[in-house]
């Protein structure tokens, strides 16, 4: 039996098929440029073969098409694929842990598009073609924001007016909630501890950056808000910003909200600020000669440590400091950075464990602190994809519990 666990973007769809009784990754792969002329599809194997096949998908419908058709090459029995688990980035406050698709699940994502209208209705599109295609899959959706729904009311509210909280849902919601779960649960695994014992500052940096709070075991503050473009200096999303900026801007160069909406999303941050990079790999490589690629640097290492320092404060005892994804954890240069100047905070590095602990190498998981830090410092490698295998497996199985510090996952071992 096979458990399919989809992620469907924009314009991208990213997939992978895990055997369900070991738990492990099959065969997986990523569909890029959905609806333009030159989309593709990269299938990739466990022992590092990559198949590519460029065809024309002008949707997620035909973008999955595609995709069965190579599982099939693959010689995945398609009737074996007992489940279906859908990464869903806005849950709202409608959903506080993985729930089985019905039609009233799905008229709910779809109400929430308006709070999230460059993520949801992708997953929506994933999620009907996913129903047409594999009727007989009991299909999963697993949300970003779910984990963070424990956050107490003082840290979800803003302070606007309240009708706006009322009928409009403007509140904190917090993103990659996936993955800050997982990497939660084996820092308290690594730490030897039970996951309500532990307090942790998990930090998930990639293209997209979101710091977590993390206190027993379940998230009491996060930096992204109502959406993700506030908190963590970010690819191409701006962090924290004055709301004042954004009504200037929209005046004097009159911009409408769908403008604004993608210099927010897509021409900021790093790119932003440097103007032509938004890979921190670009960035670093070019701080040298272009002292804009320093400034992106100095800014974005400035907003991690505030968040570092804030969360500490909220905390009061913090048991470790944990780096995650793309950047978090390939990125030694970087965290060394992030990390720098926070000695007394109990808070210190080790240059040359930090140096060898890089995922991009095979290491999954490493402590990158020094033997006498008070606070650990942790590289782990997140596994969103195993979250949503293991929410879906049971919920199908009737073994699935809501509060995630009594679900019985196998990586919290």
């Amino acid at each position: 039996m096979y458990i399919l666990a989809l992620n469907c973007g924009s314009s991208s769809l990213k997939y992978q098929v895990f055997d369900a009784d070991s738990k492990q990754a099959i065969v997986g792969g990523n569909v890029e440029k959905i609806g333009l002329p030159d989309s593709f599809v990269t299938q990739k194997y466990p022992d590092g073969t990559k198949q590519k096949k460029e065809t024309s998908m002008q949707n997620h419908n035909e973008a999955l098409n595609v995709v069965l058709f190579m599982l099939r090459e693959a010689s995945i029995d398609l009737n074996e694929i007992k489940g279906v688990g859908h990464r869903v980035v806005m849950g709202g406050d409608k959903f506080a842990s993985s729930v089985e698709i019905n039609d009233e699940v799905i008229k709910t994502i779809d109400e929430l598009s308006a709070i999230a209208p460059l993520h949801n209705p992708s997953a929506l599109m994933g999620i009907v073609t996913a129903k047409q295609l594999l009727p007989n899959a009991t299909q999963v959706a697993v949300f970003d924001t779910a984990f963070h729904q424990t956050m107490p009311d003082y840290a979800y509210r803003y302070a606007v007016p309240s009708a706006w909280y009322r009928e409009l849902g403007v509140r904190r919601y917090g993103f990659h909630g996936t993955s800050h779960l997982y990497v939660s649960k084996r820092a308290a695994a690594m730490l030897g501890k039970p996951a309500n014992e532990c307090n942790l500052i998990t930090l998930h940096i990639g293209s997209g950056a979101s710091a977590t709070a993390i206190r027993n075991g379940v998230s009491v503050d996060t930096s992204l808000g109502m959406t993700p473009l506030s908190g963590l200096t970010m690819g191409t999303r701006p962090g924290d910003l004055d709301p004042g900026v954004v009504l200037y801007v929209m005046n004097r160069l009159g911009l409408t909200a769908d403008q604004m909406q993608k210099h927010l999303n897509k021409d900021s941050g790093l790119m932003g600020i440097t103007e032509c990079f938004a890979d921190r790999r670009d960035v670093e490589g070019n701080r040298g000669e272009n002292d804009q690629c320093r400034l992106a640097i100095d800014m974005e290492v400035h907003n991690v440590k505030k968040y570092i320092g804030a969360y500490m404060a909220e905390l009061g005892h913090v048991d470790a400091l944990v780096f995650t994804a793309g950047v978090g954890e390939n990125d030694d240069y970087l965290r060394e950075k992030f990390c720098s100047g926070l000695e007394e905070l109990g808070i210190k590095l080790d240059k040359e464990k930090n140096a060898a602990a890089l995922a991009r190498k095979g290491v999954d998981q490493a402590i990158i602190s020094t033997d006498d830090s008070r606070v650990k410092i942790l590289m782990i490698a997140t596994n969103e994809e195993l979250v949503i295998v293991e929410d879906t497996l049971a919920i199908m199985n009737g073994t699935y519990n809501p509060n995630h510090l009594e679900m019985d996952y196998s990586f919290v071992k």
